[in-house]
């Protein structure tokens, strides 16, 4: 079982992190949110105080093992990643979600035909390639690249590098699983499939998902609605909390709690 950790009473929320990092990413903003909502933050397979990495041999296992400790009719706001968990689990245990929060998600995160607002395949395979000579380091660089160019980028690297290694480094067979998962994955095909209430935070400045991809899926998704936090980069929940939370509140009020 994943390790989670639960604060807060209301509609059930379920947090999950990126590529690297573990739970404790969403600090304020978790307890900010906790006000409004029992918030459920997990650690992925292999991140933070999870040791198991079995289930990151695929994005249907992946779901599965958040499925077994999130609590059902939960709202999933995903991060990266765990954005790419969520809108996979919307697809295939729409039963078990009342709505979903993507935030800096790709449905392709590289690049393919038809697709430019993505990274390219060389970027991912540079990063597992590096991996097995210096996993901490490559782990350093992704931080640098998420805050590029964003507000307070020094005030954000300070706390994403704070919080990078405060449990133990996740080992380097774990990351290249993940790697592998957001080279693999392309769920755009599936998102006119989705059936439940979808809201899309995007940064403006965003140095690994582009605008414009969530732009597209914004159009292709029928419950979907967009919201782009001006000056924000890849971490919009740590350069603008407090719009992060109060668009996330609104539209949980709006579109979920209300219908």
């Amino acid at each position: 079982m994943l390790p989670t950790e639960c604060s807060g009473h209301g509609p059930d929320l379920v947090m999950l992190h990126g590529w690297g990092m573990h739970s404790a990413i969403w600090g304020e903003c978790a307890g900010r949110l906790a006000r409004r909502f029992r918030v459920t933050l997990v650690d992925l397979p292999g991140h933070g105080r999870s040791r198991s990495c079995a289930a990151m041999e695929s994005l249907a296992s992946l779901v599965e093992a958040i499925a077994e400790v999130a609590p059902p009719r939960a709202i999933w706001l995903g991060w990266s990643l765990g954005g790419l968990a969520a809108l996979r689990a919307a697809l295939d245990l729409p039963q078990r979600l009342a709505g979903l929060v993507l935030v800096a998600t790709n449905a392709s995160f590289v690049q393919r035909p038809g697709w430019p607002w993505a990274q390219s395949e060389a970027v991912l395979e540079g990063f597992a390639d590096e991996l097995a000579r210096d996993h901490r380091g490559v782990l350093r660089r992704f931080v640098a690249l998420q805050v590029r160019g964003s507000d307070a980028e020094r005030q954000q690297l300070h706390i994403l590098r704070e919080r990078l290694f405060l449990y133990e480094t996740p080992d380097s067979g774990m990351l290249e699983a993940g790697l592998r998962l957001l080279k693999q994955s392309d769920l755009r095909a599936e998102l006119p499939r989705v059936a439940r209430p979808v809201l899309q935070v995007a940064g403006e400045r965003d140095r690994l998902v582009p605008v414009e991809a969530a732009i597209r899926q914004a159009a292709l998704l029928p419950g979907g609605a967009l919201e782009v936090l001006t000056g924000a980069g890849h971490a919009p929940f740590l350069s603008h909390p407090d719009r992060f939370c109060e668009v996330v509140e609104a539209f949980i009020d709006e579109r979920i709690s209300s219908g």
